[in-house]
């Protein structure tokens, strides 16, 4: 999602820092959040110098919604697998789109790789109490064993909840 920043503009804002406040495996980790392919030592050295555990790639939606085969992809795949190399735990947030686009890539098989599969949803507190999440294949018994189904007021809890207000107290680095 695109913060708002009290100085400079989002435009400005390449790396910044602050804990992870989603609910994903890197919760609580000091990350160090990247927008856009950046030189994939600066991201290293950004994270050792800011004593980053995890690195979120993709921050401000900045995680190109592309085909599959894509050449853009690579030096997103090379920036990636260079951090989880140096044992950085990495999340990718990518829109749900792309899925088997980065399932065709290297990232999904290492154990510190979070992917994190955006999934917009505008309005949603206004479908009702009666709203149902499928998780779906692409096509009839194509590539799941089935399909999940989840009604929405189970998923949206307060345990699972982050809230706006807690978005932009992360530090800018540059």
């Amino acid at each position: 999602m695109k913060r708002e920043y009290t100085e400079g503009t989002i435009e400005d804002v390449t790396y910044f820092v602050g804990t992870e406040i989603e609910r994903t495996p890197a919760y609580g980790m000091n990350t160090l959040f990247v927008v856009g392919v950046q030189p994939f030592q600066e991201v290293i050295n950004l994270a050792k110098e800011k004593a980053c555990t995890h690195i979120y790639f993709g921050a401000n939606q900045s995680f190109p919604k592309l085909p599959m085969g894509n050449i853009p992809w690579r030096p997103w795949e090379e920036m990636i697998m260079q951090c989880l190399a140096a044992d950085f735990w990495c999340t990718l947030d990518f829109d749900v789109a792309c899925v088997e686009s980065v399932l065709e890539g290297p990232m999904v098989e290492h154990r510190r790789f979070i992917p994190q599969i955006s999934i917009k949803i505008p309005y949603l507190t206004q479908l009702g109490y009666n709203a149902t999440i499928k998780i779906d294949d692409k096509d009839f018994d194509a590539t799941n064993p089935g399909v999940w189904c989840h009604r929405l007021r189970d998923l949206t809890t307060t345990e699972t909840f982050t809230d706006w207000d807690q978005y932009g107290k992360d530090e800018i680095v540059k």
